[in-house]
């Protein structure tokens, strides 16, 4: 007897160990990746949420940066980690160009798309002794003088900022390629080309650009806005200008496809609390940045709508493959 006790307690010793308490998600950290270099603003929108996220899914949140290939090597992790919730990511709008462009196999539908975090509304900025003080002014100059006088800057090739200005000239009825794009690494190399004289406007955010503002390095003179931005209440809006063109940065929150519903569901709920939280409202706001959060569904469905309109400018540009 004493035997098939000792053999009853070690068999259900073994059951115990072979199949333990299901740990309730999450019971170890969590991993958030940026796609971009540290200091930028994709990685500025993580690290805001993050300290958030940190404090409402109870985990600790490191956030790796993993940038390359314009935003493909990171993007690309996002989608190739285990669909368990330790790894998320940050997308940003290259995800609605890279197979249009040819450059990766990426969609916004390789995503477990959870909300956008942030927007940065795109804005045309020069040097401050620039002889453009309106954009009525720029682009004037771009149809008076010869295709490529006049140069932009931002991003890569292809990148969100070029469909930005793109989109811009299209709808001002100028062909978008009258304009010479100079890809860059991003925005501060671009303004320091435009503040040389090398580039002749910087398309992108101007938060990227605040240190040159405060120091009269440079002008924006138009928002891509139908309203004028709280934090830069001086500068006039496309809308104002008689040009129906809005464009923005946005960044998501996203991991890959396959997470478990009860999962989804957590991560989403505790993402919420976060993006909430009046210290991450308050430090995006700071920063320039507008935050957001999506009802489920609704970011899938911005985002279809936001690839279509950029797809269509990329054609236009003539960079579109597929």
């Amino acid at each position: 007897m004493k035997t098939l006790t000792t053999l009853a307690m070690a068999l259900g010793a073994l059951v115990a160990l072979a199949s333990p308490a299901a740990a309730e998600f999450p019971d170890r950290p969590i991993t958030i990746i940026v796609p971009w270099a540290a200091g930028g603003g994709t990685d500025a929108v993580a690290r805001i949420f993050g300290a958030g996220f940190e404090q409402e899914i109870g985990q600790p949140i490191n956030i790796v940066n993993r940038p390359g290939g314009n935003g493909v090597a990171g993007h690309a992790a996002i989608t190739s980690a285990k669909p368990d919730g330790y790894t998320i990511g940050i997308a940003s709008p290259e995800i609605a160009y890279y197979k249009t462009l040819g450059t990766a196999d990426i969609t916004p539908a390789s995503f477990d798309l959870f909300s956008r975090l942030a927007i940065l509304p795109a804005g045309i900025t020069v040097a401050a002794d620039s002889p453009y003080k309106s954009l009525d002014d720029l682009l004037s100059a771009v149809k008076e003088k010869p295709a490529g006088s006049l140069s932009a800057s931002g991003t890569g090739t292809g990148g969100s900022w070029h469909v930005a200005i793109g989109g811009l000239l299209k709808a001002a009825g100028i062909t978008p390629t009258l304009v010479k794009w100079v890809p860059s690494q991003g925005g501060a190399p671009a303004l320091q080309d435009v503040v040389a004289g090398g580039v002749t406007m910087f398309s992108g955010s101007p938060v990227e650009a605040q240190a040159l503002l405060e120091a009269k390095k440079v002008r924006t003179i138009v928002m891509m806005t139908e309203d004028r931005v709280a934090s830069f209440p001086d500068v006039p809006t496309t809308k104002e200008a008689k040009v129906d063109w809005q464009y923005a940065n946005w960044f998501a929150l996203v991991g890959p496809k396959g997470l478990p519903k009860d999962i989804h569901d957590k991560l989403y709920a505790a993402a919420e609390r976060a993006q909430a939280r009046p210290e991450v409202q308050e430090m995006m706001k700071k920063r320039g940045i507008t935050p957001v959060w999506d009802k489920p569904g609704a970011a899938a469905t911005y985002v279809d709508d936001f690839a279509r309109k950029g797809i269509a400018v990329l054609k236009d540009l003539g960079l579109a493959r597929d």
